[in-house]
């Protein structure tokens, strides 16, 4: 298991990137989480929804309810333009940041 607090830091770009494939609900991000990284990682529940709320404040994705399911509706996540942009953004500093860290790490 992967210490959270190592990609605590890449949590945002993390759930964009599952939001930017599709539309998706918390439950279902966190199962895809888990399942990706075989078991590797799992974000907590908690943590999930403060990603949420933090990524809404600054329009990076907006909310809305999907049909009822299992006794209630879903509230699903769905990443704006602005998310988009802000996305291709981590991405190209992702890169970066792993060729420095590389310099270090690699040959070990």
């Amino acid at each position: 298991m992967v210490r959270s607090d190592i990609i605590r830091g890449h949590l945002d770009a993390i759930i964009l990137r599952l939001i930017y494939e599709k539309d998706q609900y918390g439950y279902e991000i966190s199962k895809e989480i888990s399942l990706r990284t075989n078991d590797r990682f799992q974000i907590k529940e908690a943590t999930l929804y403060a990603v949420f709320q933090r990524l809404e404040r600054r329009e990076l994705i907006e909310s809305y309810f999907g049909d009822i399911s299992h006794g209630g509706k879903r509230r699903y996540y769905k990443i704006t333009k602005l998310g988009k942009a802000y996305f291709k953004e981590t991405v190209e500093e992702w890169q970066e940041i792993k060729e420095i860290i590389n310099i270090f790490m690699e040959g070990m």
